[in-house]
């Protein structure tokens, strides 16, 4: 009796002990330094214009209107604490049906054929939260708000090509385009 009282004492303790160091001790001083360090990062890295909180560079925004780029569809109305997928596989007939109803709406919307519509259009990434969109797509949009800005093609082109990403490291990933900073170099024209 007394061996096992003396182990479950050593065992509490241990508890205890290990509760505070890893539990405790050491979340708040890794929450510490990201506060610290990377202090955008951890606040969501927000992106702010004249001191007005605008969105977030992480988190796709959906826009109305002729007069901006589209970004991707979201599984989740864009929402941050909702990041997941549909989970609809790619034979469901609920996320064909999907596909198709934005391909056509993308197509009718960009004035092109319904194959002309690139995939990212149509479809949500894996977050459901992505702020980017293909070169493909940008470009497929830059007539539309040419057109509703008044502006040249060529002016649009060239903000699109100012804000398009190459691989990351030049081999990882996708060239991207961010729709937050592209739509914010608009409102700047």
């Amino acid at each position: 009796m007394i061996d096992f009282l003396r182990q479950s004492w050593t065992g509490l303790r241990a508890l205890l002990v290990l509760t505070a160091l890893l539990g405790i001790a050491y979340p708040v001083v890794v929450w510490g330094i990201g506060r610290v360090a990377f202090a955008d990062q951890a606040a969501g890295s927000p992106v702010t214009v004249q001191g007005r909180l605008v969105g977030s560079s992480l988190i796709g925004q959906q826009v109305e209107g002729d007069r901006w780029f589209h970004g991707r569809p979201s599984a989740n109305d864009n929402n941050g604490l909702a990041s997941g997928a549909s989970n609809l596989g790619p034979s469901n007939p609920k996320l064909i049906t999907e596909i198709a109803e934005r391909r056509a709406a993308v197509a009718k919307a960009e004035g092109v054929p319904a194959d002309q519509v690139p995939a990212d259009a149509v479809t949500a990434s894996g977050s459901g939260l992505d702020p980017d969109i293909s070169p493909e797509y940008a470009a497929l949009q830059v007539p539309r708000v040419a057109r509703a800005r008044g502006l040249s093609e060529q002016q649009v082109r060239a903000l699109v090509a100012a804000h398009t990403q190459g691989r990351t490291l030049g081999l990882l990933g996708e060239p991207r385009v961010d729709v937050l900073q592209l739509n914010l170099a608009l409102s700047r024209i």
